[in-house]
């Protein structure tokens, strides 16, 4: 990654930590999935990926992948769970079922849309965790689920 990408995302964490400092959830809990996946966008970047989509939604009734990313040569489809606290556990344990499947389906959709015929792809989790004493956390899981009830990954 760039000076100028580590620059940004060492200044974007620093303001998170400011704004975390003062109060516990800035601005609600959508606002604070929103700085979860700003941050998640730059710790990508700074682990070499290269994020080619972000909230995207392909057709009504699908899920919204969070981040779509290539790491090397495998496609990445990247789901970020940001929490504040710690009381029902680690960001990425509220990821269910029912989710992934709708993660799967918006992955399948945008697959079909490639231009290429065959794809490597995982399911990632960026957990973002919000900790007074330690600042935010961010833990990059890959391969975190399996894309096999619609189809399948590599």
């Amino acid at each position: 990654m760039s000076l100028l990408g580590r620059a940004v995302y060492a200044s974007l964490l620093w303001k998170e930590r400011r704004a975390g400092a003062r109060r516990r959830d800035v601005g609600g809990r959508r606002e604070t999935g929103r700085r979860g996946e700003r941050l998640a966008y730059w710790f990508l970047r700074r682990a070499g990926y290269v994020v080619v989509g972000r909230n995207l939604r392909l057709r009504p009734g699908s899920g919204e992948l969070d981040l779509v990313a290539w790491d090397g040569p495998v496609l990445a489809f990247v789901e970020v769970k940001t929490r504040t606290g710690e009381e029902s556990g680690p960001p990425e344990t509220a990821l269910g079922p029912r989710q992934q499947e709708r993660i799967v389906r918006a992955a399948h959709d945008y697959l079909t849309r490639l231009k290429r015929k065959a794809v490597n792809y995982r399911f990632d989790i960026v957990s973002v965790g919000w900790n007074p004493e330690e600042g935010f956390r961010l833990k990059l899981i890959k391969n975190a689920f399996s894309g096999a009830p619609t189809g399948g990954s590599s």
